[in-house]
């Protein structure tokens, strides 16, 4: 997969601590600079005074100034079965290609059953790999060959089916019922800081399903460099903890 942050607010830190001074100044934040917006808060540099005041919010539960800054991601070539487990999250705004509009008539078979088009869950072909409400434990390597070879022949197979039924005239959108879930699919994805880190508590914990926490991890790791402060306090603090963030 790849991951790609499109656009975000810029300076989405001062955002956050703009919009939380509001709620305790007497004059209007609009009015006054962000450094006099500021004063009266810890520490010698106007960073250091964004960190205490981060850091106060998060630790306390206040994550509504976490609401205002925005942030878009492009997400590239997950499988249908992780679309529907991130679109589950409210006040998350989706976009997602389309297999109405876009058919894959000219994907070649064998190019699917070498990897491309479907994602291969590494349980595939990885005799060590356990996975969440699996029965057993790691396998042998020739149980692991023939998991990997009744799925690529499986797949194979879907879109042979597929492409037969787009010649037989049937629309894209009734043929791509016989793709697998595993079938590719782009996302364009947009929520807020406080959102990405509920996100985060549910899709990056260690018993989320191995594929969307990879992505979710990814998006932690943009996240890091767009909104800083915040995601390092997260990161140090907060992840993991099943946080009570969801608005």
């Amino acid at each position: 997969m790849e991951v790609t942050l499109l656009e975000a607010t810029p300076d989405p830190e001062r955002v956050v601590c703009t919009a939380a001074r509001n709620d305790y100044l007497s004059e209007y934040v609009g009015d006054i600079s962000f450094e006099e917006a500021m004063d009266g808060i810890e520490g010698e540099t106007l960073e250091d005074k964004q960190r205490t005041l981060i850091g106060h919010l998060m630790d306390h539960g206040h994550f509504g100034p976490f609401e205002h800054p925005q942030a878009t991601f492009a997400i590239k070539g997950v499988s249908r079965s992780c679309m529907a487990q991130i679109t589950r999250h409210r006040h998350v705004s989706f976009d997602i290609q389309s297999m109405r509009y876009v058919s894959f008539d000219d994907v070649d078979p064998a190019d699917v059953e070498e990897g491309a088009m479907v994602v291969t869950p590494p349980s595939a072909t990885d005799p060590d790999w356990i996975g969440r409400n699996q029965s057993s434990g790691a396998v042998d390597e020739e149980t692991v060959a023939e998991r990997e070879r009744v799925f690529r022949e499986s797949v194979r197979e879907s879109v042979e089916s597929y492409q037969e039924l787009l010649d037989l005239g049937m629309p894209p959108e009734d043929a791509r019922f016989v793709l697998p879930i595993g079938t590719e699919v782009n996302i364009v994805m947009s929520l807020n800081a406080r959102m990405l880190m509920h996100v985060a508590d549910m899709r990056a914990a260690a018993d989320s399903q191995w594929e969307i926490r990879e992505m979710t991890e990814s998006i932690l790791d943009l996240a890091a460099e767009w909104c800083p402060i915040t995601f390092e306090h997260y990161e140090k603090h907060m992840k993991g903890r099943k946080n009570r963030l969801a608005p």
